[in-house]
This record gives C-alpha cells, sequence and structure tokens, in this order.
C-alpha cells in the first residue's frame, strides 16, 4: 500500500529531543537553589544536540500550548564546557536580553533573531561577545535592538530603566571585529540606523539582506563588489544610483530587487533594465523582481512565440531579456507581475499567480520574512482548492501549517491560512492525507482560535475541524478543543453562525467518548455553558439548531456519567425543561432531545427523587401520548418511569397521580408501539435497560426493557447481538422466562430474541427424546418448557460442540417468530411458532438447517417453564 501524504515519522532524535524537553526534570536537570532548574553534572551534550534542544523548545513555546516554558531554559547552556551551541534561532517577543547574556560564552557560528521586539541594546552588547566566531547573523524585525530603552516591559528580575524615558538610539555600536562574519541580514533596520556606518567594518560579507531599509546611499556596497554572493533589497526604493551600483556586484548570484505591491513602485521596470541585469550580472541564478510594473516591450507578442509545450530553454522565452541568459534560472521571482502569466518562463522555479505551482512557489518563498506577500498567496492557493482543484496536495498542505506556525501573531495569515485549510482538508482531499497530516493541521487550527478571538478566525477553525472525524480525530487534543470551543460559546458571544457550528462540535466531541472524557468536559462548565445558550434562545423565543443541539449535547455528555447528570439538575436544568415543553409543545426533535437527556438522569437511582414530583410525573405520563418523531419521545418518557417505578412503590409518596394510572398509561403506550421501528438512538450500553429485567417489583418497567431490547436486536442485529451477548443480556432474558412474576406479554417478547443470536434455536418438539438429557451435543440448554398443545415441549439450545452435528428426528415446533434466521425463515407472521417437517439437521460447520414450515400456532401457548 502507497503511503499517504505526509506520513514520514518523526526520526529518533526529535522524539527524543522533544521528550527530554517535556520533562527536563527527569532526564537532565534538577531542582536547584530557589527551584532554580540546574543542569545535572554528569551531562555533556555537544553542539549537535544543545542545538537541536535550543531550536525545538522555541518552536514548542510557539506552537503548543500545552508545552510549558522554562524560566532559565537558557542558562542551562551558560557554560561552554558543559554544552555546546553553534546554530541558534530565536523568534518573536519570547526572547529576552537576559535569554542572549545566559549565553554569551558560547562560541557561535549562527545566529537567527527574528522579530525579537524584546531585545534592546543590551543584546547589542551581547552580540560582541560572539564577533569572533560569528558567520551568520539575522537580526530581521529586530526594531527595539538599536535602541538603549527598547519601550518594551522587561522580565521580572531583569533591570530595569526609567519607564517614562524614550528610547534612544544606541549610538556606540558598530561591527568591528566581526571579522568572520558572511551573511547579515538586517531586514527592518530603523531609519534612524544608518546602514552605511554600521556596515562599514565588515570586509568579507558574501550575503546581505537590506529588505525595507532606507538607504541615504549606495555605493557603499561596492566594497563587497568582489565578494558578494547575494543582496536582498525588497521594498528598497529603486534609484538610478542604485541600479548602476547593482551591476558593479559581478559576483552577485542572487538579487532580489522585489517590492511588496505594484501600487507602491515608482520605479518602471523596462526591458532595458531587465536585459541590463542579464548581461552585466553573469552569474546570476536567482532573480526575484516581484511586485514591479512592467512594460509591454518585454514580452514577445502571443503570435511570436514559440510553438509546443511551455518551456524553459532561454531561446524561448516570452521575456525578451531573458533569451540572453545562458542557462535556465534556478529561481525567478514575478509575484504580482504581468510576466508570470506568459507561456515560455526560463527558470525551474517561478512565483507568480497563473497557476498553483507559481503560487505554492511564492508561499514558500515569502512565508518567513514576507508574510504580507503569502498572505496573498495563500489566498489565491484558497481560490485554487474552493473552485479548482488542488494537485500538489502535500506540498499545498505542509507550506499553509508552516506559514500560520511561523505566523501564529499575524492576523491575515490565520485568516486566510484557516480558510485554505478547511477546502484542504475536505472529503475531496482526505483520503491523501495521513493521521500525522491531519494532526498537524488540527494543531495549527486550535492555535489560530487560541489567539484569536476574531469572528472570521474562528469560524474558519471551527469549519476546518468539522472536516475531521469527530471526537476520534480530535481526540489527541480532547481537553484543548473542548476548552476553546466553550470559551466561543460564552454568553457574549451573538455571532449565530459561529455558535451554531461550535454547539454542533460540542455535541460530536462528547458523543461515543468514554465516560471519563465526559466528566472532565463536564467539569470544564460544559453542562452549565448549554444551559446557559438554552436560556438565551427561550429569552429570544428561539428554538433553532443551537437550541436543539444544545439538548443533544447534553444528552450525550450525560450519558452514564451521573456527576453530569447531578449538574443539570443543579443549574436549573428541569425549570428549562418545562418552560421550552410550554414554550414549543410542536418542536419534535427537541422533545426526543429533552426527553433522552432526562432519561439519563432517571438513570441515576439518587437522583431519581428529584423527578418523583406530581409536576413532573404529570408531564412525562401525557408524553407517553406523544406521536412526536415516531415513537422516540414517548418511549423515552416511558424510559423515565421505567426506572422511576423500578424504585418501588414505597417511594411514590404523592397522591396524584396515582402510581396504577401512570403504569396503566405505560402498558397502553408500549403496546401501541410498532416493535419494527427503526430508531434515532445510539446504545453504547445495555446496562441501565438489563437492570430492570430480573425483578418483580414493576412489571411494566420490565416489559419496557423487554420491548426495548427486542426491537433493537431485531432492526439492527448485527449492532446489538454482540452487545447484548457481552453485557449478559441472554441469561437476564432467561431470567425473565424462569419468572413467575414476568407477565404473559413480556415472556412473548422475550422468547423470540434467543433467534437472533448467534447459534441459538428454540425448539417444540413431541419427541419423548427431546429433553435436557439427549441433547447431549447441544453445549448450551436454556431451558424446557410445556405447552397447552398435549405432549409437546420447548427446548431452547444454543451452540454445539465442535465438529458434531445434531438431528431431531421427530416433528417439531420451531419459534422463528416470522423473521429471517440463519437457519432459515418459514415467512410466517410475528410471534409465531412452526410446525417444521420430520427432521431438522443442524451442522456446527455450516450453520444450517434442513427445515420446513408446514403450518403455525401462536407462540403464547407455551404457559410455563419446567
Amino acid at each position: 500500500m502507497a503511503a499517504k501524504a505526509g506520513d514520514n515519522p518523526d526520526s529518533l532524535m526529535t522524539l527524543a529531543t522533544v521528550f527530554c524537553l517535556r520533562n527536563l526534570r527527569k532526564t537532565m536537570c534538577y531542582q536547584g537553589f530557589r527551584n532554580k532548574l540546574c543542569l545535572r553534572s554528569d551531562i555533556f551534550l555537544p553542539s549537535e544536540i544543545c542545538d537541536k534542544l535550543v531550536n525545538t523548545y522555541m518552536e514548542l513555546v510557539h506552537t503548543d500550548s500545552n508545552f510549558e516554558p522554562v524560566e532559565s531554559f537558557f542558562q542551562l547552556f551558560s557554560d561552554p564546557r558543559t554544552t555546546r551551541l553553534t546554530r541558534v534561532q530565536l523568534r518573536e517577543d519570547f526572547v529576552r536580553d537576559r535569554d542572549l547574556e545566559a549565553i554569551r560564552k558560547q562560541d557561535l557560528i549562527e545566529l537567527h533573531l527574528t522579530y525579537c521586539n524584546n531585545l534592546s541594546s543590551r543584546s547589542l552588547k551581547t552580540l560582541t561577545c560572539f564577533r569572533e566566531t560569528l558567520v551568520s547573523l539575522c537580526l530581521f524585525g529586530c526594531n527595539h535592538i538599536f535602541y538603549r530603552n527598547a519601550g518594551a516591559p522587561l522580565a521580572c528580575n531583569e533591570d530595569t530603566e526609567d519607564e517614562e524615558e524614550s528610547p534612544a538610539l544606541e549610538t556606540d555600536f558598530n561591527f568591528q571585529g566581526f571579522n568572520r562574519l558572511r551573511l547579515l541580514n538586517l531586514g527592518g533596520l530603523p531609519e534612524e540606523v544608518n546602514a552605511e556606518t554600521l556596515l562599514k567594518p565588515l570586509k568579507s560579507l558574501t550575503s546581505l539582506d537590506l529588505s525595507n531599509v532606507q538607504l541615504l546611499g549606495t555605493t557603499f556596497l561596492t566594497q563587497w563588489k568582489d565578494r558578494l554572493a547575494s543582496l536582498v533589497l525588497y521594498n528598497v526604493d529603486l534609484s538610478e544610483e542604485l541600479v548602476n551600483t547593482m551591476f558593479e556586484l559581478v559576483n552577485l548570484r542572487h538579487l532580489d530587487i522585489s517590492r511588496e505591491s505594484r501600487r507602491s513602485s515608482k520605479f518602471k521596470m523596462t526591458r532595458k533594465t531587465l536585459t541590463a541585469i542579464v548581461q552585466r550580472l553573469l552569474n546570476l541564478v536567482s532573480l526575484d523582481i516581484s511586485g514591479h510594473i512592467m512594460l509591454d516591450n518585454c514580452t514577445v507578442p502571443h503570435f511570436e512565440e514559440a510553438m509546443g509545450r511551455p518551456s524553459i530553454e532561454p531561446c524561448k522565452s516570452s521575456i525578451y531579456p531573458f533569451q540572453e541568459l545562458k542557462r535556465p534560472l534556478q529561481f525567478l521571482g514575478l509575484y504580482d507581475t504581468t510576466l508570470c502569466n506568459v507561456t515560455h518562463i526560463p527558470a525551474y522555479k517561478v512565483t507568480g499567480s497563473k497557476n498553483e505551482d507559481q503560487v505554492l512557489n511564492a508561499i514558500e518563498a515569502y512565508t518567513e520574512f514576507r508574510p504580507e506577500l503569502a498572505h496573498r498567496a495563500i489566498n489565491q492557493l484558497f481560490d485554487i482548492a474552493r473552485i479548482q482543484h488542488c494537485n500538489q496536495l502535500l506540498r499545498a498542505l505542509q507550506l499553509v501549517i508552516a506559514a500560520l506556525k511561523c505566523h501564529k501573531y499575524d492576523k491575515s495569515i490565520q485568516v486566510t491560512g484557516s480558510a485554505a485549510l478547511f477546502y484542504l482538508t475536505n472529503t475531496d482531499y482526505r483520503s491523501d492525507q495521513s493521521v500525522r497530516l491531519r494532526r498537524e493541521v488540527i494543531q495549527v487550527v486550535l492555535n489560530g482560535m487560541e489567539q484569536y478571538q476574531e469572528v472570521t478566525v474562528q469560524r474558519n477553525c471551527c469549519l476546518t475541524l468539522c472536516n475531521f472525524s469527530i471526537p476520534e480525530e480530535l481526540e489527541f487534543q480532547y481537553s484543548r478543543v473542548n476548552q476553546l470551543l466553550l470559551k466561543i460559546l460564552e454568553p457574549a458571544r451573538q455571532d449565530e453562525s459561529i455558535q451554531r457550528i461550535a454547539v454542533h462540535l460540542c455535541n460530536a466531541l462528547v458523543c461515543q467518548v468514554d465516560n471519563h472524557h465526559k466528566e472532565a468536559v463536564g467539569k470544564m462548565g460544559f453542562v452549565k455553558t448549554m444551559l446557559n445558550l438554552i436560556q438565551k434562545k427561550l429569552q429570544d423565543r428561539m428554538c433553532d439548531q443551537v437550541m436543539e443541539f444544545s439538548w443533544s449535547a447534553l444528552w450525550n455528555i450525560t450519558d452514564e456519567t451521573p456527576d453530569n447528570c447531578q449538574m443539570f439538575l443543579n443549574c436549573r436544568g428541569m425549570s428549562l425543561f418545562l418552560d421550552c415543553l410550554q414554550e414549543f409543545p410542536d418542536k419534535q426533535e427537541l422533545h426526543r432531545n429533552m426527553l433522552g437527556l432526562l432519561g439519563n438522569v432517571a438513570e441515576v437511582k439518587v437522583l431519581r427523587p428529584q423527578l418523583l414530583t406530581p409536576q413532573f410525573i404529570t408531564v412525562f405520563s401525557n408524553l407517553l401520548d406523544s406521536k412526536a418523531d415516531g415513537i422516540e419521545v414517548s418511549y423515552n418518557a416511558c424510559g423515565v418511569l421505567s426506572h422511576i417505578m423500578f424504585d418501588g412503590p414505597e417511594v411514590w409518596s404523592m397522591e396524584e397521580p396515582r402510581r396504577e394510572i401512570v403504569m396503566k398509561k405505560m402498558w397502553d403506550a408500549i403496546q401501541s408501539w410498532d416493535v419494527s421501528s427503526r430508531r434515532n438512538i445510539n446504545y453504547r450500553s445495555f446496562e441501565p435497560i438489563l437492570r430492570l429485567l430480573p425483578q418483580s417489583i414493576s412489571p411494566v418497567s420490565q416489559h419496557w426493557a423487554t420491548w426495548a431490547l427486542y426491537n433493537l436486536v431485531s432492526v439492527y442485529p448485527s449492532k446489538y447481538c454482540p452487545l447484548l451477548i457481552k453485557e449478559g443480556g441472554v441469561n437476564l432474558l432467561e431470567k425473565v422466562l424462569e419468572l413467575e412474576s414476568s407477565q404473559p406479554e413480556t415472556k412473548d417478547m422475550a422468547r423470540p430474541l434467543f433467534m437472533f443470536l448467534p447459534n441459538t434455536m428454540t425448539f417444540v418438539t413431541s419427541s419423548s427424546q427431546c429433553d435436557r438429557s439427549t441433547a447431549r451435543h447441544v453445549s448450551t440448554v436454556s431451558g424446557v418448557m410445556t405447552t397447552t398443545a398435549p405432549g409437546l415441549r420447548i427446548v431452547l439450545v444454543r451452540g454445539t460442540t465442535a465438529g458434531l452435528s445434531f438431528t431431531w428426528l421427530s416433528s417439531c415446533w420451531y419459534c422463528c417468530g416470522g423473521f429471517t434466521h440463519p437457519l432459515g425463515s418459514c415467512g410466517c407472521g410475528p410471534m409465531a411458532c412452526c410446525w417444521l417437517s420430520c427432521h431438522a439437521t443442524v451442522s456446527p460447520t455450516s450453520n444450517t438447517a434442513v427445515i420446513s414450515c408446514l403450518t403455525h400456532t401462536p407462540a403464547s401457548s407455551a404457559q410455563s417453564f419446567i
């Protein structure tokens, strides 16, 4: 079988790293003075492990809400004699000055700081500690690092300065002594900082990123003309001076002069300029001119374009200047330009908006440092997935997931990314996705829900969760997703669409899960939240999906969970039940959901006295006559009363309604139901029903339970037969037949149940040989009973000894109830026993019987058990 998309497992290194980080005190550390976390004295870690620990730690901090940051984590790497760091990547406001100071003794080769706005000039001083070893440095978006007072709050115990002091530019820092530095990213450098002065000491740069930097002059770039291989000038205003300076950097392999948008561009990209770039920069393999206004004379007229399939050969290029390339470019950025729409583009990877491949390339290229472009590209991917079809599903999902992780705090990315995920995870693509990949989607969706309370993000995230199998696929984040949904459903929220989706998800999450999950969610305030929604809908006199889903969710969460049933009663649930019944007398599904919930409450013995009031009993009794939703409302009302009746007449302290009258109404209701009714109900356990069987306190309760089992087992045998056997229901049904107190109607209902069970037959025979002693090949003889017909006996047999068969050598009655049975079918009416021919042979290997129906008689002719 081919592996599904995204099914590659994590490496052992990754798994071990995450485990250690989640269990630092149990693996690498101990609790030191004042609860400070300290590295164990016998731990010595090489750079490969230390780098992985730090970088994975940062990823967990930003993407896993269950991961708790450690206050003194970076202090664990303060001593290079026990821990070695060489390549560190830190991002976002989580990073503080003291974190860098903690690792200042390390011989760092690479240090990437991205959007670390809580760093001040203290960190610039720390950077000088790395000047002798640092080869690659990124300070992208670290706007406050060049100011003495960053203006941001410091962490506890940090040295504080006067909060009223205005940020002051740090003038003492430069890159003097950073002799090994080769790669430098200063994207977003503040306008007050003079780039030329700052960079002048650097003699050996090979890569420079000055994105969004205002350059006062450009000639200083020529000091690296013999070395510079990569120059990024994204959103830098181009001028004739700057363009001419670029042409002097003849060793450039990568040049990025792109812009965020054509609307902000004053520079016109002409055919002459593009031609000069190709002719002068002969080593170029990567070029990005996205966002520029292109003059029409750059492209070959359509009727002159080379024929055939799209080609990357320069000689066939639809863009005139690129016909002079010696070889295709490895990368060509044409996003937000007209050039991306031409047929022949001489590059292996192109960004643009023409097709899926260009859009995915744009997301990949721009996510980390240009979220504004990634946002637009993801929006185009959303259109592709929604209107067309995404052909590179794995890549698309991985890129969107990466963008959402990278820009957890960027609202525009979260809105478009969550919308794209909704379409990329729907049923059209589901079969191609692995469990691991879908779990990654769920995690980034929950991150978005956690970070943003904005309506669009919440709606997109909730809709995306609806694409998953619930609760199975969400169980690994079960507590978290429930907490987030309950937060959405706080009364202050007024958006109806989000409420409806969130309630639907809540309902699905508490359906078909273990009781400990339901109890945990109940303690989160689930019951109270649902009742608050119901109260609000009552005030608005509106019975919509939110109202019905809320009652359905309460029905599910109270199933076999007494604590949640208690919460329902404590939160005035019965009062809301009566109000809804009165306000919405014709809402059948609402009534069914409410009565199903009360059935769960009635199953809890200690709570039943709270239902035993004249008002409630009268309501339940009246609902026995309800025809709403088929038999469901009447059935559930009868179930509630059956459990109450099971407590006996001594607890019935009220004068009206009288217990006997209510019981009579229950009998009449049960007799009116169609035993072959298909049900809108799902039992996970028969235990609450089975406890009503072997008793004589309330025959009507016993009859209701027997009817329920017969209906479920006969209509859904494959689903409920195994459950009945597993929970010991067969033995309890045999006891019903043994009890003298069992009503004939109940026995008649219980008897045919056996025929639906595997390897079970019910025979009535006149043979004197047909008794317990002669049925020696039968593993279980359930019982023998006499009938009113002279000389007839009923033998209930279940199962045969392996490898044996037995033959009844005389005519007998086969109690088939008129339904098809694995042993054969007679086609007689319900509740009938059939006269078989002279013999019936049963083989345990074939599980078949040779039978012939000659006549039939009512099964009620069997009167008593021997």
